[in-house]
């Protein structure tokens, strides 16, 4: 019997939750949260694979897994002029969420550094 599913966390569901190619599509390509978060966490935050797993609450090789379909089905969304609808997965926001910058998973985010980073980016 397989092992259950492990809720991974998320920092914040997306702001948009459906992108559609211009024109005509035929096709929906399905990007769970759990997807979309490591998507943002590696390519767009920079985390690395160890960063992110310990942001999501998960094993590092699972991360690798997830980012993997994540890019691959976000390409094949681009690439063939399909509907991106982000939804689903085994996902619970982080107890943190409210008081994070979303880089950490810390309670008090003014330790790590990353807010104040973030600030000086803008």
């Amino acid at each position: 019997m397989a092992r259950p599913k492990k809720n991974r966390y998320v920092c914040a569901f997306p702001k948009s939750l459906e992108f559609k190619p211009f024109g005509d599509y035929a096709d929906t390509v399905n990007l769970s949260f759990d997807e979309y978060e490591a998507f943002r966490l590696i390519d767009f935050l920079n985390f690395s694979q160890d960063e992110c797993a310990k942001q999501m609450n998960v094993a590092r090789s699972t991360v690798a897994a997830i980012c993997q379909s994540a890019r691959a089905k976000i390409a094949d969304a681009i690439v063939n002029g399909k509907a991106l609808v982000i939804y689903g997965g085994d996902v619970q926001l982080c107890p943190n969420h409210s008081t994070c910058c979303g880089r950490c998973g810390q309670r008090d985010c003014n330790t790590c550094g990353h807010c104040a980073k973030a600030n000086s980016v803008k």
